[in-house]
């Protein structure tokens, strides 16, 4: 797996890329490219990830505690199991996503375009949305 802990990678492209069980614990992820990245298991913890494009990404399992990501594109995105506890997705797009399983407590969903998406087993204890 990939250390990338506080890596800058704003604006990158990582379509497609490989970063199965990859620590970006703090890293900052603004406005790149990660649509169909394997993120699976990912530690993607307090990291700035607002306006990326994680279309049909896998971050099954993924640890996205305290993460920023306004804006963000997680169309179709697989966040099963993911912890998005205190998560920030003010105004993502989490359109046919699937959040099964997934913790979300303490989130700020507010403007989250949810439409579609799989929410059955989810923690939403604490979420606040619009």
């Amino acid at each position: 797996w990939a250390n990338l802990n506080e890596a800058n990678l704003s604006g990158a492209n990582l379509g497609s890329a490989n970063l199965n069980g990859a620590d970006l614990n703090g890293a900052s992820l603004r406005w790149a490219n990660l649509s169909r990245a394997n993120l699976n298991g990912a530690d993607l913890n307090g990291a700035d990830i607002n306006g990326a494009n994680l279309e049909g990404a896998n971050l099954s399992g993924a640890n996205l505690g305290s993460a920023d990501l306004w804006w963000a594109n997680l169309n179709g995105a697989d966040l099963s199991r993911a912890n998005l506890n205190g998560a920030d997705l003010w105004l993502a797009n989490l359109n046919e996503a699937n959040l099964n399983g997934a913790n979300l407590e303490g989130a700020n969903l507010n403007g989250a375009d949810l439409n579609g998406a799989n929410l059955s087993g989810a923690n939403l204890n604490g979420a606040r949305g619009e």
